[in-house]
């Protein structure tokens, strides 16, 4: 049987083809039923200033059921009576003293950016934090667009930014201005 070159080449080519994909199927099967391997209640980013600023303090975010999240944000070190944006940003790299190595926000599914009174939004878009007289504050909200470390949206290992200026729902990212206290997203210890 005289069979030309490039059939026998292209049977081979799909047999080969064949079982590329009947493997990465199997390995998306067990992907899809894997357990998550972190097992955490409750994250927390410990928010450190950059540089030539003093704004410092703890993030935690806790589930609250029914693919939920709680924030609790206490800051210090911001000017007095002033309004903050603060939100979740693409990398967990504090590298850079100006906070710019964490990216930009984190937008997983390609959103717009918008306040948290919107259902569509970037993952992480918390609006704003004022502080008091003493350039103490504290923001506490629940958000459905984000998980721990889900299969939605999933913050462990994010960066969290609080910037200078308030968030005013404009586009791309609500100019906030420059980022004053930045940290990384990590399990926190349930028993603090």
């Amino acid at each position: 049987m005289n069979t030309p070159r490039y059939l026998l080449m292209a049977a081979i080519a799909f047999a080969a083809a064949s079982q590329i994909f009947a493997a990465e199927e199997a390995t998306d099967d067990v992907m899809a039923s894997a357990p998550v391997i972190v097992d955490a209640t409750q994250l927390v980013a410990v928010l450190s200033p950059t540089e030539g600023n003093q704004a410092a303090g703890v993030v935690i975010f806790k589930s609250a059921g029914k693919g939920k999240v709680k924030v609790v944000a206490k800051l210090t070190g911001l000017p007095p009576n002033s309004k903050h944006a603060i939100h979740i940003h693409q990398y967990g790299d504090l590298r850079s003293k100006d906070g710019k190595s964490a990216g930009d926000h984190y937008n997983p599914l390609g959103h717009q950016h918008a306040l948290p009174e919107k259902k569509t939004r970037h993952a992480g878009d918390f609006g704003n934090l004022e502080s008091d007289a003493s350039g103490n504050a504290e923001m506490e909200l629940v958000v459905d667009n984000i998980s721990l470390a889900g299969r939605l949206s999933p913050i462990i290992g994010r960066g969290v930014v609080v910037h200078a200026k308030p968030d005013d729902g404009g586009q791309p990212s609500g100019n906030a201005g420059d980022r004053i206290a930045v940290g990384v997203i990590g399990v926190g210890n349930p028993k603090q």
